[in-house]
């Protein structure tokens, strides 16, 4: 009798602050609490996903946890962590320091201060273990592409992409995390850099050097081109997986658009709500094409969303979490256990009626 193997997971988690970072704890724990874990050789992450991640690898020497370790240390850590010190407020205390007075209006810089001085997360791109393959994602201001760090190679396929070992860490997650308005851009200096690209669908090892043309690069929040942060695995054009074969688990912490309008004609919050309006088609485009890959192949992978109702279409557990505002502050220990245990509770729901890996 022959037996299949179990197929690895590609997990994606979404952007959503401090909610997303709680939320997909919980998720993880689940995953964790199934020794799912040793399964995961993809990894795709946005915005709080991204700084869930950093602070997960930095709890484990920047190596991808088992699934003991996990539920041993890894939980009661970085839930620790979200519940000590906020991110947001801990960014702007930068600026009580005058040579940090240049990135006033470039405040991701800002955030990355933070997460390489008193979070830990002082470590180059190169120091990150390479299994699982992780793609941490932001946004191209220049031409609006999806922006990739991983392993040590950094760019997007329209301008190329270069080697940098040594680019900070926290920098690649504060990209990550750069939301316009309350975040962002970060500043790339493009000469420090050598650029090569090929040709479409062309081998590896034919990449030329290029010359992007500019040089700086204005890096945003990955959610600002994909929340789900699914676009390394998914094609959602042809509503396809991108490596046949993996388990695509999608984890998504992105707060749904709210009921109103800012009142008065030249109210400039309006065009935070356009901003808002775009995002929401976008996101919910990617959400429905995924949708209907997993209707048409059961079993291929999972959806996780924190709406979904566990206790009854009533759910107050998921009207809490989804209205959750988006942040880095620092969370209660009340409202972590509640978006977190929201988060394991849709996954084990999740699994029980369509299963998880």
């Amino acid at each position: 009798m022959t037996t299949t193997a179990a197929p690895p997971i590609a997990l994606a988690l979404s952007g959503g602050g401090i909610r997303a970072m709680a939320f997909h704890l919980g998720v993880l724990k689940r995953m964790a609490e199934r020794g799912l874990l040793e399964r995961v050789t993809r990894l795709s992450t946005v915005s709080g996903g991204s700084l869930l991640m950093g602070l997960l690898y930095r709890s484990n020497d920047f190596r991808w946890p088992t699934s003991q370790q996990f539920l041993d240390r890894i939980y009661p850590s970085v839930g620790e962590q979200l519940c000590s010190r906020s991110l947001q407020a801990g960014a702007f205390l930068q600026l009580l320091r005058p040579w940090n007075w240049r990135f006033c209006l470039s405040r991701a810089n800002l955030l990355a201060l933070e997460l390489r001085k008193n979070w830990g997360l002082n470590v180059p791109l190169s120091a990150i273990s390479l299994s699982p393959e992780w793609s941490i994602n932001g946004t191209t201001a220049e031409n609006g592409k999806r922006f990739r760090f991983k392993g040590a190679e950094i760019g997007d396929w329209e301008l190329g992409y270069a080697q940098a070992p040594s680019f900070p860490f926290g920098s690649a997650l504060a990209v990550s995390a750069a939301f316009p308005i309350g975040f962002g851009p970060l500043t790339l200096r493009t000469d420090a850099h050598a650029w090569k690209k090929r040709a479409w669908d062309a081998p590896k090892g034919s990449e030329q050097v290029v010359d992007i043309g500019t040089k700086r690069l204005h890096l945003y929040d990955g959610g600002l081109y994909d929340n789900l942060g699914a676009e390394p695995f998914f094609h959602p054009g042809k509503q396809q997986p991108k490596n046949a074969g993996d388990y695509i688990i999608v984890s998504d912490a992105g707060a749904p658009l709210p009921l109103g309008l800012c009142s008065g004609p030249l109210n400039p919050f309006r065009i935070k709500r356009m901003m808002e309006i775009m995002s929401e088609q976008s996101r919910s485009l990617r959400i429905r094409a995924f949708t209907n890959y997993l209707q048409a192949n059961p079993g291929a992978g999972a959806q996780l969303l924190i709406g979904t109702p566990v206790t009854g279409p009533n759910c107050a557990e998921a009207r809490f979490a989804r209205s959750f505002p988006t942040s880095l502050k620092r969370l209660s220990r009340a409202d972590f256990e509640r978006l977190a245990g929201h988060g394991h509770d849709v996954a084990r729901d999740t699994e029980m009626r369509f299963g998880l890996a």
